[in-house]
């Protein structure tokens, strides 16, 4: 198969769900050097978004969570290690939605003595058996897509709370605009977290810096911190160290 043969596959194959370098090395029957000179060629005609480990179509419409779960593991997982060091026994947490927090609240399965208030199914069932853990679904409106609980019944219980600290994530995250998302519904819970948490910890692998590709907004107008992976590259980082009232913390890999 000729390369401009493969490359054509290569993006209409992207446009259905993302897939690894290594996956399309064996489907091509390439060494996955050759697929990652395509997957080059691709981002620069514009074609495809590049991610850890693979890539995305340039316009795929919202991932879902269990396509997303596949992308970038080591960065969300070394980023959860880092927040999960802000978890002190007996606090009240607010995890998002999202496979980043996700993969956080797998690490906090195994503690006790703390209440996770959650709108993400995801959260829900990495601790729906940790006997130790005080796990508050928030309920509302299911988004099967991201299998994040929104509208007025989350936003509702969520007023009746205070927190220690809140985890969120998002499609986006931009030093002086905040998180952006897809839908207004995610991004008015996402701002109800902010002001119900004492403490903000935004955690969002590197591909995601300076990313504004959502067009609803959680400004983020109080300290917060930014929990990123290593791979983040400092014009990406530098913005947000300029920023006043944010903390940048980096999880190595």
């Amino acid at each position: 198969m000729k390369a401009e043969q493969r490359r054509a596959r290569i993006g209409n194959l992207l446009q259905a769900h993302p897939v690894t370098v290594e996956e399309m090395a064996t489907m091509f029957a390439v060494s996955p050097s050759t697929i990652r000179r395509d997957l080059a060629e691709l981002s620069c005609r514009g074609a495809i978004v590049r991610t850890y480990g693979g890539a995305l179509s340039a316009a795929p419409g919202e991932q879902s969570v269990r396509e997303r779960e596949r992308l970038a593991r080591a960065h969300k997982a070394a980023i959860a290690k880092v927040a999960e060091g802000h978890v002190r026994q007996g606090a009240l947490l607010l995890l998002d939605a999202g496979t980043t927090v996700g993969a956080l609240a797998q690490r906090l399965a195994t503690w006790s003595g703390i209440t996770v208030v959650t709108n993400g199914l995801t959260t829900v069932d990495a601790l729906a058996d940790s006997e130790g853990v005080e796990l508050v679904a928030l309920g509302g409106a299911v988004r099967h897509v991201s299998l994040g609980m929104i509208g007025p019944i989350a936003e509702g219980a969520l007023r009746c709370i205070t927190a220690d600290v809140a985890f969120i994530g998002g499609d986006g995250v931009v030093a002086d605009r905040g998180v952006c998302e897809g839908t207004a519904e995610q991004a008015a819970l996402k701002r109800l977290m902010v002001e119900r948490a004492r403490d903000v910890y935004v955690l969002a692998d590197s591909t995601k810096l300076g990313l504004a590709g959502g067009h609803w907004w959680t400004t983020l107008d109080r300290p917060w911190t930014l929990v990123t992976d290593s791979e983040a590259d400092p014009e990406r980082l530098a913005p947000f160290r300029a920023c006043p009232g944010v903390t940048v913390e980096i999880a190595s890999l």
